[in-house]
């Protein structure tokens, strides 16, 4: 299975400011400076080998968006946040009118971060395609459609050309859709979010975003424990630091890196991935919280070490 991120982001969509771009040009130049580098053709071995990912790069901008690839499997993707635009040209580029293709999309739920991208979607508008929804919300339609009814949206739901389908599923049931062995979790969090797991050919993937913790209540973390147990990659909402997930955010609906830590820990899973960053976070606070869970994760080891690593638009990770 191959997991491909084309949204990452919490709440709202974001993009750097002018401020933030010019900090990281001058940031790249001053280390090239220190480095002594003055040909061109040493420039993108530098950029690729010696910046921090932080400053040569960005974790991204778009709202939740991920994709599920896997050899004769389905196209699966999970959550429709503005991510979906760019996974939508991919998709387009791959398979243009007249190639007929089905799509299956899982909400985590209906808050329009999560949604935000399916109007900019570009297969809807090719007829011939058909367009799964999996969820366990029974309005899910209504959301859907209520986003795109007048003034909100120029084009109303029911003039897409493809076929859109919407497919209420059951948390703790098992499911075969498009070649993957599926499961929901229902989770904490406002209206309600469910994660996914999704298992083929002995790997398993968890997508657990929007869901906040309650660390006095180990009865309430046994179900994700059991839940991500030997996962080969959990896809977790890392969006706050501990101290505001417990204090000024709690009841947000939301979790941080150090919990992400400790149920993947007692779950065995083998890697964490920090997902639904908070968007007034920048690229270097991102960094740092990476560093940190890191190292919590090497003085909390009892076992095997748990990879932990982070999100961004982009990220490609081969389990």
């Amino acid at each position: 299975m191959k997991v491909r991120f084309w949204g990452t982001r919490g709440s709202i969509p974001i993009s750097l400011t002018a401020e933030q771009t010019r900090a990281k040009v001058v940031a790249a130049l001053n280390a090239a400076i220190d480095q002594g580098l003055n040909r061109r053709q040493d420039v993108e071995a530098f950029v690729d080998s010696q910046l921090p990912f932080e400053i040569r790069g960005t974790y991204g901008g778009h709202s939740s968006c991920v994709q599920l690839e896997s050899e004769g499997a389905g196209h699966v993707f999970l959550d429709f946040g503005s991510g979906a635009r760019p996974l939508g040209v991919d998709y387009l580029r791959q398979f243009p009118p007249g190639s007929p293709q089905t799509y299956h999309v899982f909400m985590s739920h209906l808050h329009w971060d999560h949604i935000m991208g399916f109007p900019f979607f570009t297969p809807v508008y090719i007829p011939g395609n058909r367009i799964v929804i999996h969820t366990c919300h029974a309005q899910a339609e209504l959301a859907f459609r209520r986003q795109q009814s007048p003034p909100c949206f120029p084009v109303e739901f029911d003039a897409l050309s493809a076929q859109i389908e919407f497919d209420l599923l059951r948390p703790g049931q098992h499911y075969e859709i498009a070649g993957y062995s599926v499961a929901a979790l229902l989770q904490l969090h406002s209206g309600d979010s469910f994660g996914w797991r999704f298992e083929r050919h002995g790997k398993a993937m968890v997508y657990s975003t929007d869901s906040e913790h309650k660390l006095d209540n180990q009865m309430a973390l046994d179900p994700y424990i059991d839940f991500f147990r030997d996962a080969d990659l959990v896809v977790f909402d890392a969006m706050y630091s501990l101290a505001d997930a417990v204090s000024v955010r709690a009841d947000w609906g939301h979790s941080s890196n150090m919990v992400g830590i400790e149920l993947c820990q007692a779950a065995k899973a083998r890697r964490l991935c920090m997902f639904h960053h908070e968007p007034a976070y920048d690229d270097a606070k991102i960094a740092g919280v990476l560093d940190q869970s890191r190292r919590l994760e090497a003085l909390t080891r009892s076992d095997a070490e748990l990879a932990v690593v982070t999100a961004y638009d982009g990220l490609e990770i081969d389990l």
